[in-house]
């Protein structure tokens, strides 16, 4: 049973959202048996599920101090993937879920505050050897600020190729315990979480090594690589995708411009890495600055969260 935790520190940074509408995709791509698991207190998934009328995903409500004995006894059922939504704090339950899983995502919204505080969830995931992956939620169409927020994330992890944009579809849909693609299956939002997923479900089969995994939708702006790993860069983006539906930082960072001119080490500006791809988690290691940048530590007076010192624009 491959086991995924949706944790961030911050309140309001969409894990419940984003755990709910990851585990509907991932049944719909045939992945499953997939079970939903709330550890939250305030039960929001709970409630949710309690008033969806499909039968899948399952779902558990668990005590912290339950799971280790709750996974067994799920996977013994035949649960294929769980994905595990934690409260907004950093306490000894949400370390215990992240101990137990094999694959952490972290929704973030790309304002200052919220990047600040994932500084505590990628210590406790580095703390536990455990893979990241950062998805940028509620971001707005062409905003400067996503591209920036993805920059400086991918210092500290692997940041999704695929961003979540702010629209009124993705958090109603919710309201019946429906997903955006079942309510409105033709939407941007519904698009973006399909893939997502399949970005997702592309790494899990890669973490797990179990080429069963791989997404028959692969989106062409960032074709997987196989299971073994393979010759090329495990994710391109296509010229031909639209500006609306390719963040800012992806055009800049993965045009073929960009990359004819990179070295094997991406050079390291104003203390932040020009490069925001899927790199794995030992190569950005190596390349973070001996000083960790500002967005993570005490800004100096009048610095931007990004580490300038000029005002917002």
């Amino acid at each position: 049973m491959i086991v995924i935790a949706m944790a961030s520190q911050k309140g309001g940074s969409g894990k419940t959202t984003l755990s709910g509408h990851l585990a509907v995709e991932a049944e719909k791509a045939g992945a499953g048996p997939v079970t939903l698991v709330d550890t939250d207190p305030q039960g929001s998934l709970s409630q949710w599920w309690n008033a969806r009328a499909a039968s899948t995903p399952n779902f558990a409500k668990i005590g912290p101090f339950e799971l280790e004995a709750a996974l067994a006894e799920l996977e013994r059922a035949g649960t294929r993937i769980a994905i595990i939504d934690t409260p907004p704090a950093i306490s000894e339950s949400i370390m215990m879920v992240i101990e137990h899983s094999d694959l952490v995502i972290v929704p973030t919204r790309p304002s200052p505050h919220d990047l600040r505080a994932v500084a505590a969830t990628v210590d406790m995931a580095e703390r536990f050897g455990k893979p990241l992956i950062f998805v940028i939620n509620g971001a707005t169409q062409r905003a400067r600020i996503t591209g920036e927020a993805a920059v400086a994330l991918s210092q500290h992890g692997v940041v999704a190729p695929v961003n979540l944009h702010h629209r009124v579809d993705f958090a109603a849909s919710m309201i019946d315990g429906r997903t955006v693609g079942e309510a409105v299956p033709k939407s941007a939002s519904t698009k973006e979480v399909a893939d997502l997923w399949a970005y997702i479900q592309g790494r899990l089969a890669r973490l797990v090594k179990d080429a069963s995994l791989i997404p028959e939708y692969q989106p062409p702006q960032f074709p997987l690589a196989g299971v073994t790993g393979g010759a090329g860069p495990e994710i391109e983006y296509s010229p031909e995708i639209s500006g609306e539906e390719l963040p800012v930082i992806a055009r800049e960072a993965f045009s073929q411009e960009a990359a004819d001119q990179r070295t094997s080490e991406s050079a390291v500006t104003d203390g932040i890495v020009a490069r925001a791809g899927d790199l794995p988690t030992n190569e950005l290691q190596q390349q973070r600055p001996a000083q960790g940048p500002a967005l993570f530590a005490r800004p100096a007076p009048g610095a931007r969260a990004f580490g300038r010192r000029h005002g917002l624009a």
